[in-house]
């Protein structure tokens, strides 16, 4: 298992903390550290942009992420949310295997975002 930080960043902190506790509580992540404020200087639509944003540090597996990236497309109020990982090269062996045993194996890529209700 490959440990990673996956970073995501929101206008709205509140939003971005209920966010994490949904992936929490569905074994995507192990946890979630945030901040805020942080500032976001990038060009969008062609202007520069200068905003007040807050950013959340999730742990989990890298093999977790393209699930995490397909729930950010689907709930995030961005057109183009921020969602990246970092890979964790080392660390406490204790740690890392904490976030293994908080998340949970990925889900089949076949039925990746698709209710099986329906």
């Amino acid at each position: 298992m490959q440990a990673c930080e996956v970073v995501i960043t929101a206008a709205d902190a509140g939003w971005l903390v209920d966010f994490t506790r949904a992936l929490v509580a569905d074994r995507l992540v192990a946890c979630g550290q945030h901040i805020s404020p942080v500032r976001s200087v990038y060009r969008w639509d062609g202007a520069i942009q200068d905003d007040v944003e807050a950013r959340v540090a999730l742990h989990t597996r890298l093999s977790l992420v393209p699930e995490i990236v397909a729930r950010a497309d689907r709930d995030h109020p961005y057109d183009v949310p921020c969602v990246f990982a970092l890979p964790i090269q080392a660390g406490n062996p204790a740690y890392l295997a904490w976030i293994v045993s908080q998340t949970r194996e990925p889900a089949d890529h076949d039925t990746l975002g698709v209710d099986p209700t329906g």
